[in-house]
């Protein structure tokens, strides 16, 4: 399942990921609203785990702005308001359930799988196949040609991304905003070298290459 948290308190959104992770999940963070609610419009995630005092845009702003674009991903608000009234607002704004901070992470996580189950989140696709590689993203399994392969789990993050837009160029700009979670270009290399050792494992023993450079423009995975 793939999730999107939108926090600003850092180590509170380190933390989730963490643990969502640890339990078989993709999960992304935004740190303020309007990075939140960009990438909330592409309608890609799961479920949306949304603090409601946030910078630059709060988090009911961003609920009801994704209700208006009819963006439906189901949303659960984190927030250490905790009153009926409050809790009625933000289930009125578009939340689809409520969690008062401090919180539990284990009721956290059921609650964000009941979630993806009301929505049918479950029937989302979860393993890619691009020619003889396959990425399964519940057992984070990555084989080709029957052969399995390991990666490191930002390289599992960059490979899943790619399967995901197989046959599209993926720019620089999309990668970091995507796997490495950037927002602007930190002027390194990062990329080029996680490309190149993901080439590697996924191209070396087999016959025909799958990642594409794509001069000028970024990168492709496409079956030969």
């Amino acid at each position: 399942m793939k999730i999107l948290v939108i926090e600003d308190d850092r180590e509170a959104a380190d933390y989730l990921e963490k643990a969502l992770g640890e339990a078989g999940h993709n999960a992304h963070v935004a740190g303020d609203g309007e990075t939140g609610f960009m990438l909330a419009s592409s309608g890609e995630y799961d479920v949306l785990v949304v603090d409601r005092m946030l910078p630059k845009r709060d988090g009911l702003s961003v609920i009801a702005g994704l209700r208006a674009r009819g963006i439906e991903t189901p949303v659960l608000i984190l927030s250490a308001l905790g009153e009926v009234d409050d809790r009625v607002t933000g289930l009125r704004a578009g939340g689809d359930d409520y969690l008062t901070k401090p919180y539990a992470f284990s009721e956290l996580l059921a609650r964000v799988e009941v979630l993806s189950r009301r929505s049918g989140a479950k029937d989302i696709e979860t393993v890619y196949r691009v020619g003889d590689l396959e990425l399964d993203r519940l057992s984070h399994t990555v084989k080709r040609a029957g052969k399995e392969i390991i990666l490191q789990p930002r390289e599992f993050r960059l490979l899943e991304y790619l399967m995901r837009h197989a046959g599209q160029v993926v720019t620089r700009t999309m990668l970091l905003e995507n796997v490495w979670d950037y927002h602007f270009d930190p002027q390194t290399n990062v990329i080029d070298v996680h490309v190149s050792r993901l080439r590697s494992k996924i191209e070396k023993e087999f016959d025909t290459p799958v990642l594409h450079t794509i001069r000028g423009a970024g990168y492709m995975l496409k079956a030969a």
